[in-house]
């Protein structure tokens, strides 16, 4: 029996509730692909920690989305029926881990965003998405430590540590750009004082990358130029690859429960 995908009414409230739901569930996906391949058995359970982390965070705003939509969508309609150009995630979040230092620099520029961000979201004018902010900004709060922590130890380590560090930072940086970019539906948000501006968390951000990068013996990258569409839907081809893998039961067996 074939699966459809779902259609979604994308109003303002939706759109924003899915695109931070599949930053976490995709950036959660990733970090869950480690376990058994971690380099030592406490980090292997920290990356499955805020990866479980991540997808709770999903979890509850695809339920706020669902709840503005009324369309009789669940958690599960969205995140297993919906096709790779209907996601609004971060495309730094859907690349491939790579090493290990690739996917520690890509948790820490992310955490460097989200931890301000949710913290300043705690004060937004939505009850419910100051109440997901508040639980969520804990969490990345560690988030960040942890993969702050790491990337000193990778930047100020051996020769080949600081290499491979460095090499990560240098290709994630033209992803960092679509972090703080706003569309005119979030901006209706941002007026009323329901969202908060993520170009106002810039500053913050600037702040604790300058700051790591320092500590850690690594150089901030020079350009300026910027990958940008995953907000859109216009992703890269190791979406679609993550999707089939991550979608294959639900599309195989629909509506299988257990």
């Amino acid at each position: 029996m074939a699966t459809t995908s779902i259609s979604v009414a994308e109003t303002p409230l939706v759109l924003y509730a899915l695109r931070r739901a599949d930053d976490a569930l995709i950036l959660g996906h990733r970090l869950s692909e480690w376990t058994g391949h971690a380099p030592m058995l406490e980090e292997e359970m920290a990356l499955a920690n805020i990866g479980l982390d991540l997808i709770g965070q999903s979890r509850a705003l695809y339920a706020f989305a669902a709840e503005q939509e009324q369309a009789g969508h669940d958690e599960d309609h969205y995140a297993y029926l919906r096709d790779a150009p209907q996601y609004r995630n971060l495309l730094m979040a859907e690349l491939p881990n790579g090493d290990f230092a690739h996917t520690i620099a890509r948790q820490f520029l992310y955490a460097a965003f989200a931890d301000p961000y949710w913290r300043e979201m705690t004060g937004c004018a939505e009850p419910t998405l100051a109440a997901i902010a508040a639980k969520a900004e804990k969490e990345t709060a560690y988030h960040l430590r942890h993969a702050a922590d790491w990337l000193v130890r990778l930047g100020d380590g051996t020769e080949e540590s600081q290499r491979r560090a460095q090499d990560a930072v240098d290709a994630l940086w033209p992803f960092t750009g679509e972090m703080f970019e706003a569309d005119e539906s979030e901006r209706t948000l941002i007026a009323d004082g329901r969202a908060v501006d993520p170009a106002a968390i810039r500053p913050a951000w600037e702040v604790t990358v300058a700051r790591v990068l320092t500590e850690a013996t690594l150089s901030r990258p020079d350009g300026t130029w910027m990958q940008t569409g995953g907000r859109s839907g216009r992703h890269t081809e190791h979406l679609g690859h993550l999707l089939a893998e991550f979608q294959h039961l639900q599309r195989t067996y629909p509506g299988a429960t257990w």
